[in-house]
């Protein structure tokens, strides 16, 4: 009797509601048009999702990666691609700012459009970033473990240089060395300078959580290869940093830019010495520094010469070590610093995206000028076929067009772009071995702003 009842309970048949219903949605999934990029397709828009069907498939966050020779090492796990979800200050924008879309209808609500967006990636307003975590905070600060925690917080070492640098300020102005050039050249030693300086120490916010450095002075147009060290002007958002290729390698060479009116970063040689020694040169060239001004920065001059000199340094804007890694360019770059990966014997590593860098600024200047959303999903389709070819890529190991995409759109600018940023970057150097570079691009993008006002230390 009770095996007759057990078997009565399993051959129960469904409720209608369920079946219908879901009758119902298989019927209406038929009826919309198949999306033309199918599984390749990565977008969460709530009009292109309803107004074309596709197939099943893996969350775009998780992407398999192939076992390539290129890279290196064994298969690289999955990456979580994160999300953005804040929107970038307005309050300080050039006067062409690519992250103004407010014209377009339906995104004048940008606070609401970022709710959705959070709840559509899984996003929480109160999310702590990694290197928030209390674990990031028991590094000793210790001045014997200062260069350790410096790369703990930055996720780099520094060169040598950058701590000759700060010996040399410190004989300059012992009290204020950060505030060496201030007065002169309107230049600030920060970033790395705070910790030497012991800025940080004790410094709290938001609910008490300590700075987030991978955010401290990190400009609009700051690639996460470049790293600032000091700031400049305010109006045009000037700053200098150094840049690297890889997070495993000390720099190449230090690059001076301009956030509120450009992306371009331009070269100013291979150690701290002969970047601040050419712009000293070059104030003493016009005729508004006089008086004691001008004598000290002339003695300030010769004195950076001789050190560079005791050091080992030399104060050329383009040394034998930028004119080597010139040769590994393999493309060019919005940001005017080329892009370096390792391609084999068998040229496998990187292949060119396939438009000019003027036909790709014309599709992107569509996205952001569009007037409708249903305008700027028309606009996206070049786009979209291009990451779709990254896809493509990155299966047959050529990591480096991803990269060179991906850096494209971060160095155009505009939040438009920043979703897909986050599809295509962190994956791109998660594939080249360079992930402390995915979660400098994340953090960023979470919190980019065009301001002059970056410091975390409040």
């Amino acid at each position: 009797m009770a095996d007759a009842k057990a078997c009565a309970v399993q051959m129960q048949p469904l409720p209608v509601f369920d079946c219908e219903t879901a009758k119902m949605a298989t019927k209406q999934a038929k009826l919309k048009p198949e999306c033309k990029y199918g599984a390749k397709c990565y977008r969460r828009n709530a009009d292109h999702i309803k107004a074309y069907s596709h197939p099943k498939r893996k969350a775009d966050d998780e992407e398999d990666t192939p076992d390539c020779p290129t890279g290196g090492g064994d298969r690289p796990k999955k990456v979580k691609v994160a999300q953005d979800a804040t929107s970038p200050d307005k309050s300080a924008k050039s006067d062409v700012d690519p992250d103004n879309t407010s014209q377009v209808p339906g995104k004048t609500d940008s606070h609401k459009e970022d709710e959705e967006m959070k709840q559509d990636e899984g996003i929480k307003e109160d999310e702590e970033d990694v290197s928030d975590s209390e674990e990031d905070e028991d590094v000793d600060a210790s001045p014997m473990d200062v260069k350790q925690y410096i790369k703990h917080k930055y996720l780099v070492e520094m060169p040598q240089d950058f701590y000759d640098f700060w010996e040399f300020c410190k004989t300059e102005d012992s009290a204020a060395p950060t505030d060496v050039f201030k007065r002169v050249l309107g230049f600030q030693l920060v970033g790395p300078f705070d910790i030497l300086a012991g800025k940080h120490e004790g410094v709290t916010h938001n609910a008490g959580k300590k700075p987030n450095f991978l955010r401290h002075w990190r400009y609009y147009y700051d690639p996460p290869e470049f790293l600032t060290v000091v700031r400049g002007d305010d109006d045009t958002q000037f700053h200098i940093g150094y840049f690297r290729d890889d997070p495993k390698e000390m720099p190449v060479f230090l690059a001076a830019n301009s956030a509120k009116t450009s992306c371009v970063l331009s070269p100013r040689g291979d150690n701290l010495f002969a970047a601040v020694s050419f712009y000293a040169k070059d104030k003493l060239k016009g005729k508004e520094v006089g008086g004691g001004d001008r004598k000290w920065l002339e003695g300030v001059c010769r004195r950076l010469e001789e050190k560079a000199g005791q050091l080992g340094l030399s104060l050329d804007m383009r040394t034998k070590s930028m004119k080597t890694r010139q040769k590994k360019v393999v493309c060019n770059s919005f940001h005017g610093a080329g892009i370096v990966v390792p391609v084999d014997e068998n040229e496998i590593g990187y292949r060119p995206v396939p438009e000019t860098p003027s036909d790709l600024k014309k599709i992107l200047k569509k996205i952001v000028d569009a007037r409708t959303e249903k305008e700027r999903n028309q606009f996206f389709d070049p786009l979209q076929e291009l990451i779709t070819l990254v896809q493509f890529a990155n299966d047959e190991c050529d990591y480096g067009e991803g990269l060179e995409l991906g850096m494209d759109l971060f160095s155009y600018g505009g939040k438009v772009f920043h979703s897909t940023i986050l599809h295509l970057l962190p994956l791109a150097y998660q594939l080249l071995r360079r992930t402390p570079y995915a979660k400098i691009i994340s953090t960023h993008l979470r919190h980019r702003r065009h301001t002059a006002d970056l410091s975390e230390l409040g």
